[in-house]
């Protein structure tokens, strides 16, 4: 009954926020930007709630926490420097100049602005729109095990109700709605995971025995040498390399996480949302895998081959109080439906904004755009609600795959783009063409056609990693052999970089 009426009065206040919101959801820049003025607190929780969803508190941190032990918690530490603090610093302030410049509220529209190219646009779009619905359903998958433990529910129900709380809240509110929420929901995220953290290890008799635990556990199918999985750099310091940089670097061409820089509000905002989300992931993030180091102590009610990774966190819950366990599910929760909305936005304003408008409908008023953008937000919310209990149902094991590879052609085929644009004037529309190609097709090569590749290059993950890196080398070099841009159009999108800004002098002493 407690744990009934938590999970309600959480509901109720979910809807409240959406209803409450409604009044900045008019126009497009409302609805899909809060306007752009966004203050720090609610743009740093809305990129770390987004950041992590339970696809990394069950699945990432049950499964690297149980090949890698404790330092696993580099992953973690990874998110938060290089994928938020790092991300901050070097997007943050020049996203949020270029994007409002070019008046671009999507990625896709971004580079079809900066490279005046409908084509691009078109392109970049079409991957969105096909790599970011299985994401949207894999965040279901995380929720099964914890609601069946905590409730005795059936997936079905909790897939349901997730999907049409979601959609309530981001339809009625748009961005700002999805952004305060994301502030509750990260805050419940913080004090959850801390809270998980110190309950497990009590079991276990607290830190320092838990640790001694996991130092004589050993594994000879993962590494001979003794206390492995409490080692510094674990069992496999070069695989773990490969998983921080997917997860942490993967950021940077996100759309959904890029799209967080155009809503911010001022400078202060940026300096201030800098700090916050960098503490978050370290808090979120570092505890999540931390916590999934430990993952080996319960080896004895644990069967990988039977259960598959996704066990290992749920396991080390279950003994938990009935309060403890209720803030669990809330947790798992609250990352998932951040993480959804979030997605959900971004689908569905790309497919309005850059595919409909324009080429399917003319002369799409604000009015028309946003009632077309609620309508996609429920349809892809029902085909990822779908996408779920197909896979729940069949045990269809694709859509789980395609997820993992998401990130990977996501990121991989715009990270390197989307960064030059904003910094180099001589990054040229054939290498975005190039970066797309090698993005999706190292993915594809991967899913399809894996043993060809490299042994290396036979995990997704690092394929997605080295896709991501190899398109910070290929941009520029095809950039460098191929016709320059019209340096009138590079001008005018550089242009307000240099504009004159009245600052304080505790900003900057002048001359």
């Amino acid at each position: 009954m407690l744990k009934v009426i938590v999970l309600l009065a959480y509901f109720a206040l979910m809807i409240a926020i959406g209803l409450y919101c409604r009044k900045t959801a008019t126009d497009v820049n409302g609805f899909v930007l809060g306007g752009r003025s966004v203050g720090p607190w609610l743009t740093a929780f809305a990129y770390g709630t987004s950041y992590f969803s339970a696809v990394v508190f069950v699945g990432y941190a049950g499964q690297f926490g149980w090949k890698y032990g404790i330092a696993a918690t580099w992953a973690g530490i990874g998110n938060a420097i290089i994928g938020s603090l790092l991300a901050w610093v070097v997007l943050g302030r020049r996203t949020r100049i270029m994007t409002q410049h070019l008046d671009s509220a999507t990625m896709p529209q971004f580079f079809g602005q900066r490279y005046n190219s409908k084509a691009l646009k078109l392109c970049a779009s079409l991957i969105i729109f096909v790599f970011l619905i299985p994401y949207t359903a894999s965040l279901y998958n995380g929720l099964s095990r914890l609601f069946g433990m905590a409730f005795n529910i059936d997936y079905s129900v909790c897939i349901v109700l997730m999907a049409v709380l979601t959609g309530i809240y981001v339809i009625a509110g748009g961005y700002m709605a999805t952004a305060i929420n994301d502030f509750i929901q990260g805050m419940v995220m913080l004090v959850g995971i801390v809270a998980v953290i110190a309950a497990v290890l009590a079991s276990k008799g607290g830190f320092m025995e838990a640790y001694q635990g996991l130092a004589q556990i050993s594994d000879e199918t993962v590494s001979t040498a003794p206390g492995v999985f409490a080692s510094f750099f674990g069992p496999d310091p070069l695989n773990l390399m490969f998983v921080v940089i997917l997860t942490s670097l993967g950021t940077w061409g996100l759309p959904q996480m890029v799209q967080k820089f155009y809503a911010i509000k001022d400078e202060n905002a940026i300096q201030k949302g800098t700090i916050i989300s960098t503490l978050f992931a370290l808090v979120v993030a570092g505890g999540c895998y931390f916590l999934g180091g430990f993952g080996r102590l319960f080896s004895d009610k644990i069967d990988i081959a039977a259960n598959g990774y996704d066990s290992v966190i749920p396991t080390m819950l279950e003994s938990l109080s009935p309060m403890l366990i209720a803030l669990v599910v809330i947790l798992v929760l609250s990352a998932s439906m951040s993480t959804l909305s979030s997605l959900v936005i971004a689908s569905s304003s790309t497919l309005t904004i850059d595919f409909i408008k324009d080429n399917v409908v003319k002369d799409m008023d604000d009015k028309k755009q946003v009632t077309v953008i609620r309508g996609f937000i429920v349809v892809f919310i029902a085909i990822s609600a779908v996408l779920a209990l197909i896979q729940y149902k069949s045990s269809v094991t694709f859509i789980a795959q395609l997820m993992g590879v998401s990130w990977g052609v996501l990121a991989g085929s715009f990270l390197a783009p989307f960064l030059y644009s904003l910094y180099w004037k001589k990054t040229t529309v054939a290498s975005c063409w190039v970066s797309f190609i090698w993005g999706c097709g190292l993915t594809f090569i991967n899913m399809f056609a894996r043993s060809s590749l490299p042994v290396i290059m036979q995990s997704p993950i690092n394929t997605g990693a080295i896709a991501m890196l190899g398109g910070l080398i290929i941009v520029p070099l095809v950039s460098l052999v191929t016709p320059k841009p019209d340096k009138k159009l590079v001008d005018e999108a550089f242009a307000c970089y240099e504009k004159s800004t009245v600052v304080s002098q505790k900003t900057a002493l002048g001359k």
